[in-house]
């Protein structure tokens, strides 16, 4: 009787916990997180001191809230300057234009909006349309372009390019040969403040060779299963405990910052790994 009891209890234990790890793992699915980097330089104009980028990256189909509600709120709170899409609106495995495009609608209302693909978007034969669409609600595509910012007749530059699987098989091509083309494409010498948006973060030596000031990426969906004091498990480019994964990484002048992402993709689900809008404040050093 004695044995029946204890063995009960350790079943009901087990399956309380099991119950908690499923809601604690729904709950990290789904509860978006907002996060401030602030970034100082002295190469950013007064007119641009407290000018806010808010980061959107890897939306993969996704929904936060019905219609994605929760994310558009959380972007309008923030009250950015600019809306800055890192790529993979879109998810190749199970893909949904229309979810990708509700969300440029509205977020255009919000703030002016920069987009750059990501390497998902490069595998479905629907992103022509869906590029031509987001550029008609207002939303400024770059494929290995530039565009400048002008506030009180001082100006930042921002570059976009293309994630390089449009032009490279994604496994066995070279992205670095890819990018250093375009970035040199795009070098005019001008030595203004730059910010690259660009989805791979792996890449970031050859930003920090092309003098790039601030970067901004994904990809990497924070390392999909964040470890208690290692970090992200896996990412794709950069394989087992990703050296980019998460966060601000800084070398010489350059600083990139990765952001977590909102949706899943390959992986169903991601763990200690709160998806994200991040939340850029500019500062003159």
């Amino acid at each position: 009787m004695r044995k029946r009891k204890k063995r009960t209890i350790l079943w009901s234990v087990i399956a309380i916990s099991m119950i908690a790890m499923i809601l604690w793992i729904i709950w990290g699915n789904s509860a978006l997180e907002l996060t401030r980097h602030p970034i100082k330089s002295a190469k950013i104009p007064d007119a641009f001191d407290g000018y806010r980028i808010a980061h959107v990256s890897d939306l993969h189909n996704a929904e936060m809230g019905a219609n994605n509600e929760d994310l558009l709120t959380m972007l309008r709170e923030a009250e950015p300057d600019m809306i800055a899409i890192t790529g993979d609106l879109i998810d190749s495995y199970h893909t949904d234009t229309q979810v990708a495009l509700h969300f440029v609608q509205e977020a255009v209302k919000i703030a002016p909006c920069y987009y750059v693909t990501g390497n998902h978007e490069a595998r479905v034969s629907d992103y022509p349309a869906l590029k031509a669409a987001m550029e008609a609600a207002g939303a400024i595509v770059l494929e290995d372009e530039r565009a400048q910012i002008t506030l009180e007749g001082q100006t930042i530059t921002l570059l976009g390019v293309d994630d390089p699987s449009f032009q490279t098989d994604y496994l066995s091509g070279d992205p670095d040969a890819v990018i250093t083309d375009a970035l040199t494409d795009l070098d005019t010498g001008d030595d203004s403040f730059t910010i690259l948006l660009s989805h791979r973060p792996e890449l970031f030596d050859v930003y920090v060779t092309h003098g790039i000031d601030l970067i901004l990426s994904g990809h990497a969906h924070g390392g999909q299963f964040r470890l208690p004091f290692l970090g992200g498990l896996i990412a794709p480019g950069q394989g087992l405990f990703p050296e980019y994964d998460s966060g601000a990484y800084t070398e010489g002048s350059s600083t990139m910052i990765v952001s977590r992402g909102i949706g899943n993709s390959l992986f169903p689900f991601r763990v200690n790994n709160r998806p994200e809008v991040v939340l850029i404040e500019l500062g003159c050093g």
